[in-house]
């Protein structure tokens, strides 16, 4: 592992937010969406014969979608490539940026990194690797990450990871995993600005609402990445969770929440 990811993931851990003033803050006439993840969201999905969900949410808004999802990611690699400052310095008021991570976030830091694995807990808790790099937890890489953001005056919407098939045995069953816990503890950290979707749950009902047979066509690889269609529904349960909860960010939606099947929860 690269001694360099240690220097900025500190930096990030105990960065001091500076609020510029008002005059300072440009906004934008028209606000742009702004998508970070990893591959169930990237263009291209997770190879060939699949989709990430952000390429067709263009189509439910009526405001420009910039996909900066990139497969392979983790809330901890994508600070530590420099993308969320990139995003950061992006972004003007108004704008909205979507997290959504999880699927590559877990395992073990030892005996072997992978530069991906976050440190395990809810908090402000810290992981040392055998290589000596200290590692942060997934709640303190998005609540610094989207404090950089809502600094900027853009809206920061905190997605839960879409399950894996859960149809995969043959019966539909969901129960959530840890990341979404953290997902709202990301929200309550970071203030006004933020809002939280659980696009996982969302996405589960639709799954077993639908049955195995329907579910597990959409993914052709493996049990995370979606075929096309199977993107184009995510999307759409992404967006239920938009209506349903009232989300800044439904004011652009183009559909309504009666025209999105499924259930607000």
């Amino acid at each position: 592992m690269k001694s360099f990811y240690l220097p900025l993931s500190a930096a990030l851990a105990t960065l001091s937010i500076a609020f510029p003033t008002d005059e300072a803050i440009a906004k934008r006439a028209t606000p742009i969406v702004y998508l970070a993840g990893d591959s169930t969201m990237a263009k291209g999905g997770g190879g060939t014969g699949t989709e990430g969900w952000g390429v067709y949410l263009p189509y439910s808004l009526s405001l420009t979608v910039v996909n900066d999802a990139i497969a392979g990611r983790s809330a901890r690699s994508y600070t530590d490539e420099g993308r969320f400052t990139t995003l950061a310095n992006t972004v003007a008021s108004g704008d909205f940026v979507i997290i959504e991570f999880g699927h590559n976030d877990g395992g073990s830091l030892t005996p072997t990194d992978n530069g991906r694995s976050d440190c395990v807990g809810s908090g402000s808790e810290t992981c040392t690797t055998d290589a000596g790099v200290v590692v942060q937890t997934y709640p303190t890489y998005l609540t610094n990450a989207a404090k950089l953001m809502t600094a900027k005056g853009a809206h920061v919407i905190i997605s839960s990871p879409t399950p894996d098939n859960v149809c995969e045995t043959g019966t539909c069953s969901y129960t959530p995993s840890r990341f979404t816990g953290y997902c709202e503890t990301v929200v309550s950290n970071v203030g006004s600005l933020a809002s939280f979707v659980d696009h996982g749950q969302y996405l589960a009902n639709r799954y077993i609402a639908l049955g195995a047979t329907t579910v597990d066509a959409f993914y052709p690889n493996d049990h995370t990445h979606t075929s096309p269609v199977g993107a184009a529904l995510v999307a759409g349960q992404f967006v239920k969770g938009l209506l349903c909860a009232n989300n800044p960010l439904a004011a652009y939606v183009k559909n309504t929440t009666a025209s999105v099947a499924g259930s607000c929860i």
